[in-house]
């Protein structure tokens, strides 16, 4: 009797191989364990907080303080990881996320400077903890924001959304600039409040004051950062507390309703998922991520006008979430390190005549169409866990049956 032979399978790589430097670090970095995630991270953080504080040739940014590249960095890390839990998370295109953060940085603003008729310092908000005093009711103010703005649009859905969201970011910014009693019109708000810490003779205004050059040759590291670094760790820490609150609701309830809201929201509906619900606590918890990056963009600069909250703005923010990969939070900190440091780094960097740093749309236009072509999901593109392990029992499920099948055929 001839044994049956059978042709062998063909060798795919699973779905879930890396295919780039993205996808090996993602890839090592989910193979890991929690306390080994620790392990690497905190060390990473601490690393990346000493940066500011050395001139290191290749990352230093010759043509502005590299503190203060790295204090916008923070800032537009915030930024991401809001916009992520809204465009990446629940896959709602929001393109006016400019709106949010506008109105924590003017409830700042308007609280705390002296061009503002609601300002509130010296009475019930103490000069030296005014902003700090001043954050949570931004978040509050932005998340209510959400809800009004979310209410009656999020029955919306693709494009019609985008053009509604986008909307709201140019209305509030046409209210700043057309509110003079309230917001000081195109004048803008100055002199607004920031942390008064560490107030001495050396540093009269404290470690966050503006007037903080820092000195490069102290060999104490609190008096060799400038006011810029002093910022940026600040928002070291606003981005680690977002970032574990932010992943633990991934992995919740609320996580998965998101993710199937994004994969295919009608399908998510008949399943017995209230999308309307979840996609307002997206627009809320993303909405209040960006009120708190206005707030501490306010303390920042300590000058607020409406120039500063374009739709250019909406759509760098939007760039950096692209960039980076939507749905990945690592990712989009990346894509918004990018975004800020590159138009710094060139700067400095003169073609006839003319910065590099100028040409940054130009730059980010070209470079979202190429990554488009050749990678649309992004640098570092976001994958299911659920999705990976559903392949690996597939697969496990597979291989005894066509063993089965192979040796009754051989018998």
């Amino acid at each position: 009797m001839t044994n049956a032979k059978t042709a062998p399978a063909p060798s795919n790589p699973p779905a879930d191989a890396p295919h780039g430097v993205g996808d090996a670090i993602r890839t090592w970095w989910a193979g890991l364990s929690r306390p080994a995630q620790w392990g690497f991270g905190v060390p990473a953080v601490l690393v990346l907080a000493i940066l500011p504080l050395f001139k290191l040739p290749l990352l230093d940014t010759p043509g502005t303080s590299f503190g203060g590249v790295m204090a916008q960095f923070a800032m537009y890390a915030l930024i991401a990881i809001g916009l992520n839990v809204v465009v990446g998370q629940a896959g709602l295109l929001d393109l006016g996320y400019v709106g949010f953060y506008a109105v924590g940085a003017y409830t700042v603003g308007l609280l705390t400077s002296p061009n503002s008729p609601w300002n509130q310092t010296g009475g019930w908000l103490g000069t030296k903890w005014a902003w700090l005093l001043c954050v949570p009711i931004a978040i509050l103010a932005t998340s209510i924001s959400g809800l009004i703005l979310g209410t009656p649009t999020l029955r919306l859905r693709g494009d019609y959304l985008a053009i509604v969201t986008l909307g709201f970011g140019e209305i509030v910014r046409l209210l700043a600039d057309n509110l003079p009693d309230i917001t000081n019109g195109s004048l803008g708000l100055s002199r607004i409040q920031y942390p008064h810490l560490g107030e001495s003779d050396k540093h009269p205004g404290g470690y966050f004051s503006s007037g903080n050059l820092g000195d490069q040759h102290s060999w104490n590291l609190l008096d060799r950062a400038n006011s810029g670094t002093w910022w940026y760790w600040l928002g070291i820490v606003l981005v680690v507390i977002v970032l574990l609150f932010v992943g633990n609701l991934e992995r919740s309830r609320v996580g998965r309703a998101w993710v199937a809201i994004r994969e295919d929201e009608d399908a998510a509906e008949i399943m017995g998922v209230p999308t309307f619900k979840f996609k307002l606590w997206a627009f809320m918890i993303g909405a209040g991520i960006g009120g708190l990056s206005g707030a501490l963009y306010a303390g920042q600069v300590q000058f607020i006008n409406p120039t500063g909250f374009n739709v250019i703005n909406s759509m760098l923010f939007l760039c950096a979430v692209v960039l980076g990969g939507q749905g990945n939070k690592l990712g989009v900190i990346v894509g918004a390190f990018l975004i800020v440091y590159l138009p710094n780094r060139l700067m400095s960097v003169n073609v006839g005549g003319q910065s590099l740093g100028d040409y940054k749309y130009l730059f980010f236009g070209l470079t979202l169409v190429v990554l488009m072509i050749f990678r649309p999901q992004g640098l570092f593109p976001a994958r299911q866990k659920l999705l990976a392990y559903g392949r690996q029992v597939y697969r496990a499920v597979r291989r005894p049956a066509a063993a089965a099948q192979t040796t009754g055929a051989g018998q």
